[in-house]
């Protein structure tokens, strides 16, 4: 894999979610992009369970368990600013036996569905995420496959970002700074994906049931 930036469209004005991911769609095709299946992006939190966290008003720690398309052996275990991991899909098995430490919190679940486009080196995916029936915001992926080495090639994909999202372009995301040099991996892109589904979540008031 490549140098990937995520990122939220926000919806057009006067628009529903579909209809701005027909938008953009057709702004990618016009390009001369190619369609190139669907993906998808899930996410569950699960929260410190009560029993662990003793008698002197500690706080609870989330931890953000997702599933990508892209990788459909591995699931990715992530703490919010802290450590992370790889595993197999075995891991959620493990998370039904660890109930007594981690417990999943009341519909947390979020994804991201849609379709991939390639254009020329640029790997594209829009996604309309949701969080149970409703439609909650607009995800874009855009990896660059030739480079592994983020200071390397944000200014080629700030560029390309540029010709189809316009004034909505996003900034540097905040793990190429962290790895400004280092070679940029799965897990940077499901950080990405961590950040924004909790961005959303803010955005729409819906706060995770757990233990802050």
């Amino acid at each position: 894999m490549g140098v990937t930036c995520v990122s939220q469209m926000p919806v057009a004005e006067g628009k529903s979610v579909q209809q701005t991911v027909e938008l953009l769609t057709r702004k990618l095709e016009m390009l001369g992009a190619e369609k190139q299946g669907t993906f998808c992006v899930d996410c569950e939190t699960y929260h410190t369970a009560a029993s662990t966290l003793g008698s002197q008003g500690q706080a609870g720690k989330l931890m953000y368990v997702l599933h990508n398309s892209e990788y459909p052996l591995s699931c990715f275990a992530l703490f919010e600013n802290g450590p992370w991991l790889i595993a197999d899909t075995n891991f959620d098995v493990l998370m039904v036996k660890l109930k007594g430490f981690f417990q999943s919190a009341k519909a947390s679940k979020i994804e991201t569905r849609g379709t991939r486009y390639q254009y020329c080196d640029f790997l594209v995916k829009v996604g309309t995420v949701t969080m149970g029936p409703s439609a909650r915001g607009i995800s874009v992926e855009v990896e660059y496959g030739p480079c592994v080495v983020a200071s390397d090639c944000w200014s080629l994909l700030l560029e390309f970002l540029q010709s189809f999202l316009g004034s909505h372009t996003p900034g540097a995301p905040s793990v190429f700074g962290n790895r400004h040099d280092a070679v940029y991996g799965p897990a940077d892109t499901m950080i990405q994906y961590m950040e924004l589904f909790n961005k959303i979540r803010k955005q729409q008031q819906v706060p995770v049931a757990g233990i802050r």
